[in-house]
């Protein structure tokens, strides 16, 4: 059992609230695109709220604006992990890299078909 696995209950919930807030400021402080892609969370997700769609649909266009937040923080995760194993470059960390980049790729493809979908039927 790991030494870090220590807190229960209550405790442990208010620590990984903590941690997770840590987190998204380490982001937001640290990664230019994921400061972009909120800004761009704040521009779509209220706009879904103007259209005129069912609930489900304005859900699952928030939904996916939401999931290229979360895509963008495990991938600055995975960039992180990789730099702090090594700054020399090396094949698998530019793999590691790269598909880490083309979830979020595929994430931004989902918001624009998703939302093309809907708002053009």
């Amino acid at each position: 059992m790991s030494p870090f696995k220590g807190q229960t209950g209550l405790r442990r919930i208010l620590n990984a609230a903590g941690y997770s807030l840590d987190g998204l400021s380490a982001a937001f402080v640290g990664e230019a695109a994921f400061r972009q892609l909120l800004l761009l969370n704040l521009l779509l997700i209220p706009l879904a709220f103007y259209f005129e769609v069912s609930r489900g649909e304005r859900a699952l266009m928030v939904g996916v604006c939401l999931l290229a937040l979360i895509v963008e923080l495990l991938n600055s995760a995975v960039e992180a992990a990789i730099d702090r194993i090594s700054l020399e470059l090396h094949p698998l960390s530019k793999r590691a890299k790269d598909m880490g980049s083309a979830a979020q790729f595929v994430a931004l493809a989902l918001i624009s078909s998703v939302w093309a979908v809907i708002l053009l039927g």
